[in-house]
């Protein structure tokens, strides 16, 4: 319902359709580049279990992409999203031998999947369309497979720039 003038027509509201290509993403990554990429399947729900198998694969693919990284010790960035705060998530989360990082809660500020992957992402693919899945992983896979290290290490070091931003803004959001 809409408040209108007497005798005036109500504006014409559209139907919203849910996309047919649209797919949720969880990527892992760190200085050196993407470890994992899963795909949520159609008409499921992620949620702690999935999470955490998420974890156990995130292990295995640092154990084969780099070697003797989780020896020197890792150290994993998450927020506080209901499925990394689930008791399945958390004991996978130290059954892994990754070191969480504190993040506080509610700060995308802070999370460099938000304002440096995931944004830069959607530049790329902005406008485009896809004639199905495939085409569509195929186009992310592709914008991460010809980064340098560098990127990576980039997004990485503008978290501590953020994070000394935060403090100085003592806690505000920082823009850009």
């Amino acid at each position: 319902m809409q408040w209108t003038k007497k005798g005036e027509r109500p504006p014409k509201k559209f139907k919203v359709q849910k996309s047919a290509l649209k797919l949720m993403a969880t990527i892992f990554w760190d200085s050196e580049g993407v470890l994992l990429i899963d795909y949520l399947p159609k008409g499921s729900t992620i949620n702690g279990q999935y999470y955490a198998n998420l974890l156990a694969q995130a292990r295995e693919a640092v154990v084969q992409k780099r070697r003797g990284k989780l020896s020197r010790g890792v150290l994993f960035l998450q927020d506080n999203a209901s499925v990394h705060t689930a008791r399945v998530s958390r004991q996978t989360l130290k059954d892994t031998g990754f070191s969480e990082i504190d993040h506080p809660p509610y700060s995308p500020s802070l999370a460099p999947s938000d304002y440096f992957l995931f944004s830069n992402l959607k530049k790329e693919l902005r406008g485009r369309r896809f004639v199905d899945d495939n085409r569509m992983k195929m186009a992310v896979e592709s914008h991460f497979d010809c980064k340098e290290k560098e990127y990576f290490l980039g997004g990485l070091k503008a978290l501590y720039t953020r994070c000394e931003k935060c403090i100085s803004l003592e806690g505000d959001y920082i823009e850009k």
